[in-house]
C-alpha cells in the first residue's frame, strides 16, 4: 500500500507497477481497495492502480474542510490520474465507484481511454436500492450516533440483512467485516463518512442529470452487470449500453452487485476483452 497527498487529504492506493496497460479500479461506499484483489490477481501483465477512496473504509481522515461530494471525489480521481501521469487508462467502477466513473466520463478527461461500468449506481437509482437509501438516511445522524448505529454491523446476521451487505454480495462477508473497521473504530473517519453521506443525500438527481452527457463519451465502454442484481436494476445496464456509442453489454451469472467479490474472474475477463493486450516478452 502506497500513500499520496491529494487535495482532500492523504489517500492509500495499491499499484502493481510495470509498463503494461493501465487499469484503475474504483470501489463503492464503505469499501476499500481490497474489493478488487481477486480481479487484480486475474490481470497479470496489467498495471493495476487501486485507490482507497474516502467512502468510509479509508484509514486517513480527510482535511476537515474537504469537499466529499461525489463530483469532488470524481475530481479526486482525475487528480490521481494526473499526479501519477497515467495515460490511456481503462477506468473501472463498481457500485458507487461506477457513479464516479460516469462523472469522470462527463468531464471528458483525455487520460481515460475506455471504461467499464460494473453493476453500479445510475440514472434515478441513487442512492441505490434499500442498501444505499438506508446508509444515506443513517448519515443524517450526528457522527457519534452514526457510530453507535454502525456498531451493530459487527454481527454477521445484521451485516447479511438486505439493508446492509446482504443484497450486495453472495460470498464476501469476510471482506465486508474488514471494511467496517475504520468507521467503527475511528471518530474522524466517522466524521468523514457522515459528511460524505450527507453530500450524497443532498443531490439525489446527480446521475439523472449526468446521464445525457454520457452520449458524448466517444471511446469504448463495457457494461458488466450481475443478472441477479437486486440493488442495481438490469434495465439500467441496457439503458447505459444504449446511451454509450461504443458499448458492449455482458451479464454475469451467480453474482450480486459486488461482482469483484462474487465473480472476479468473469469481471477480469471483461476488462481484458476491452483493454489493450499486455506486450509479452
Amino acid at each position: 500500500m502506497t500513500t499520496i497527498q491529494l487535495s482532500p487529504g492523504v489517500i492509500d492506493y495499491t499499484d502493481t507497477g510495470g509498463d503494461g496497460p493501465v487499469v484503475v479500479l474504483l470501489h463503492g461506499m464503505l469499501m476499500d481497495a481490497s474489493l478488487w484483489d481477486g480481479v487484480v490477481a486475474s490481470l497479470p501483465g496489467y498495471r493495476c492502480v487501486v485507490p482507497t477512496l474516502p467512502f468510509g473504509a479509508h484509514r486517513h481522515p480527510m482535511h476537515p474542510d474537504a469537499d466529499l461530494s461525489l463530483p469532488a471525489l470524481a475530481r479526486l480521481v482525475v487528480e490521481l490520474l494526473d499526479r501519477l501521469d497515467l495515460r490511456d487508462v481503462t477506468l473501472v467502477g463498481n457500485d458507487t465507484g461506477g457513479a464516479l466513473v460516469q462523472l469522470v466520463m462527463a468531464r471528458g478527461t483525455p487520460r481515460v481511454g475506455r471504461v467499464v461500468l460494473a453493476s453500479c449506481d445510475a440514472f434515478d437509482n441513487f442512492p441505490p436500492g434499500l442498501t444505499g437509501k438506508t446508509l444515506v438516511s443513517t448519515g443524517k445522524l450526528p457522527p457519534r450516533l452514526f457510530g453507535l448505529f454502525m456498531q451493530q454491523m459487527r454481527l454477521r446476521p445484521l451485516r447479511r440483512m438486505p439493508m446492509a451487505f446482504g443484497w450486495l454480495t453472495k460470498r464476501g462477508d469476510a471482506a465486508t467485516r474488514r471494511w467496517l473497521a475504520p468507521v467503527l473504530e475511528n471518530q474522524k473517519i466517522r466524521r468523514d463518512t457522515v459528511r460524505m453521506l450527507r453530500a450524497a443525500g443532498a443531490d439525489k438527481t446527480l446521475l439523472t442529470r449526468t446521464a445525457p452527457l454520457l452520449q458524448t463519451f466517444d471511446r469504448p465502454a463495457s457494461i458488466v452487470w450481475a443478472s441477479a442484481d437486486r440493488v442495481m436494476p438490469l434495465r439500467h445496464a441496457h439503458q447505459l449500453a444504449e446511451l454509450l456509442p461504443q458499448s458492449r453489454l455482458t451479464e454475469v451469472d451467480d453474482s450480486y452487485t459486488l461482482i469483484p467479490l462474487d465473480q472476479p474472474s468473469d469481471l477480469a475477463r471483461a476488462i481484458r476483452e476491452l483493454a489493450p493486450e499486455p506486450v509479452t516478452r
